[in-house]
């Protein structure tokens, strides 16, 4: 089978197509014939060589796939062959098969594409079990999402606004602003030319976010803080500008605020199984109708073009999931 391959740390350009053997499941795995695979952040730090893979993990790159069950592990009793599926893999997304445990499957929304439907599972994991059962997310309350044009920014507008949230998003010029605004965000910041504190604290009439989801880090967990409600919640994924944050404790006191961090990768399967679980009962039911939420594709690319493909991801001029496929 044909994968990428990062030959070595660095640049786009280390990412190469190689044929590998296809690899066979394990007792509660699922081996599925890849049609699509979302390319996340993730992804580029590993080809920088700043995330690598799980022990034990294929070291090829891509943590969601879409497309259809080809073999099935001997203790695995949901899935058949056959079976339009997608899923969140430790590793291995970018490639014609890919294995995933089985609890970390689920089914293609009706509806849905393989291409659409590969955007979903990261996005999806990450944003419910962030914002909703970490962050507890409540119905009548204000999220503020930072990168509201990325995957995860993309689904966490959408979802807050299904759930009854209002949404505050974040990016980086007035297209990009229009297109959060387009996806159900009641207002959006322009981060480039206007302080988002100063912008929330304005648009919640002093009362400040309940929630912010970050993924940016750095010097904004601070001024997180500053836009937070009482009793607000933040959410922490990444670190884009940074992995060391200074947070003035006087208002972390003053908000009896609570910092959270996570990250999906490293967990065990039977605590994705759970968030997988959570995400099928209360997400899956509004994805056929595509009305609440939609896919949000910037753009595909076959596996050859992987390097282009994170060119675009490295560029920030997406909006939305950025997916290869195995189409040759």
């Amino acid at each position: 089978m044909r994968v990428v391959e990062i030959v070595s740390y660095g640049e786009p350009d280390v990412l190469h197509v190689v044929e590998r053997p296809i690899p066979g499941p394990k007792p509660f795995e699922v081996l599925i014939a890849v049609e699509a695979a979302g390319i996340s952040r993730a992804d580029v730090l590993q080809r920088r060589g700043s995330y690598p893979p799980p022990a034990g993990d294929s070291d090829v790159p891509g943590l969601e796939v879409a497309g259809t069950v080809a073999a099935v592990g001997e203790s695995v009793t949901e899935w058949s062959p056959g079976d339009r599926v997608c899923a969140l893999v430790n590793g291995g997304g970018y490639a014609e098969y890919a294995v995933a445990a089985d609890v970390a499957v689920l089914p293609i929304p009706q509806t849905w594409t393989a291409v659409e439907a590969a955007t979903l599972p990261e996005n999806t994991f990450t944003v419910f079990d962030n914002v909703f059962t970490r962050a507890r997310l409540e119905p009548g309350e204000t999220l503020l999402v930072h990168g509201g044009t990325s995957g995860i920014g993309t689904i966490a507008i959408q979802l807050a606004r299904a759930f009854g949230a209002r949404v505050i998003a974040t990016a980086g010029n007035a297209r990009k602003c229009d297109a959060c605004l387009g996806l159900g965000a009641q207002f959006a910041i322009d981060y480039r030319t206007q302080d988002f504190v100063a912008e929330v604290m304005r648009i919640t009439a002093g009362r400040g976010a309940n929630v912010v989801l970050d993924m940016v880090g750095g010097d904004y967990i601070d001024r997180d803080l500053a836009a937070l409600a009482l009793d607000g919640r933040i959410a922490c994924i990444g670190a884009q500008r940074g992995a060391t944050a200074s947070i003035h404790l006087g208002k972390l006191l003053a908000r009896r605020a609570v910092v959270s961090g996570s990250s999906m990768r490293p967990r065990s399967q039977n605590e994705k199984g759970a968030v997988a679980a959570a995400v099928r009962a209360r997400v899956w039911p509004l994805l056929a109708a595509r009305d609440s939420i939609r896919p949000v594709v910037d753009s595909t690319w076959p596996l050859e073009d992987a390097p282009a493909a994170h060119r675009r991801m490295e560029s920030g001029e997406h909006l939305g999931k950025i997916v290869l496929t195995t189409n040759s």
